[in-house]
């Protein structure tokens, strides 16, 4: 779990794409501005990036490889780590160069360090910028996923169920509210951190067992989860709404009923999740918008940005979603 959440992700591809492409393009324009023709700026950007590419890369694996210690410490103190290694990176590498090659530009290691110094601050800014940009985001999907997983039509009918059971079985009528407040309590947190995958599956059985009240034998569910690892961090919710469209699209439309399969395991260092139901097109309901995907799918990119996906699918009358996250991060 990220405790330093306004340092970027330094284990996320995306963000080291997005330093790649900002260094460069600073690169880029520093070669405009010293050149004064077209012919001077080919050889300048040569050699600019001869020295800036060696920096960058040896620097986002000194970053990729501190990232744990930086995301331990507080914000100004990664700052200053990274900081000092992006100096020392800059004083390695322009030594190293400067014996085997001339540049076209006159540049002193210190002027360089300085640079370097400059070019950090710049992309620790944008980053800075871009945290507080995604802030009103996060607290707008949380709305969003608050009003995607809680429809009405589940509380009552719930509600009806337990009220059923209460006379001929009072037991499983106090499981099913204990189930439901533990279930609501969850549904209306703050969820702003990543959970255990566990920690998800049990809430998404509680929900199910609560389902499984009133649709009875009409709802089956397979889980094929041996091979999950229990302590993978995901983000709150992400499973509850999928499985709550399956039943409402895909079991309740059908008099016969359906199964309800999910699949959870890893491959190349990445968690899958696929949840799929039954479907077919003449029991199709029409209702919603979606909003529950858009709404996961949201919330995945703003965790894990490029390297997390979500593909819907129908195949075999079945309709399928597929979650794919970093394992670890």
């Amino acid at each position: 779990m990220r405790k330093n959440s306004r340092l970027p992700n330094l284990h996320n591809l995306g963000i080291h794409l997005r330093i790649l492409l900002i260094v460069n393009l600073l690169a880029v324009m520093a070669a405009i501005l010293l050149s004064q023709q077209l012919a001077e700026f080919l050889p300048l950007i040569a050699q600019i990036s001869a020295l800036v590419q060696p920096i960058i890369l040896l620097s986002m694996l000194g970053l990729y490889i501190l990232y744990p210690l930086l995301n331990k410490v507080k914000y100004w103190q990664g700052l200053l780590v990274i900081l000092l290694l992006e100096t020392a990176i800059t004083c390695l590498v322009f030594t190293f160069i400067n014996q085997y090659f001339t540049f076209y530009f006159n540049l002193e290691i210190s002027r360089a360090c300085l640079l370097t110094a400059i070019v950090t601050g710049i992309v620790l800014y944008y980053f800075s910028l871009q945290e507080k940009a995604y802030s009103p985001a996060i607290a707008e999907a949380r709305l969003q996923a608050l009003q995607a997983r809680i429809r009405p039509h589940f509380l009552f009918n719930s509600i009806n169920a337990v009220l059923s059971l209460i006379r001929t079985q009072p037991k499983r009528a106090e499981t099913a509210l204990e189930d439901m407040a533990d279930l609501f309590r969850v549904l209306m947190s703050e969820n702003r951190d990543l959970v255990p995958l566990a920690q998800e599956i049990s809430l998404c059985q509680r929900y199910l067992d609560l389902e499984k009240l009133r649709l009875d034998e009409r709802l089956k569910i397979t889980w094929q989860i041996d091979d999950m690892p229990s302590d993978a961090m995901i983000p709150p919710l992400i499973m509850q709404p999928l499985l709550e469209n399956a039943v409402y699209h895909g079991i309740e439309p059908m008099p016969e009923g359906g199964e309800i399969m999910v699949k959870i395991y890893t491959k190349l260092k990445e968690l899958n999740i696929t949840i799929s139901n039954p479907y077919t097109p003449q029991h199709e309901r029409q209702t919603g918008n979606k909003m529950a995907l858009k709404n996961i799918e949201e919330r995945l990119k703003l965790h894990f940005d490029l390297e997390s996906s979500l593909k819907k699918n129908v195949k075999d009358n079945y309709y399928e979603v597929h979650i794919r996250i970093p394992e670890k991060i």
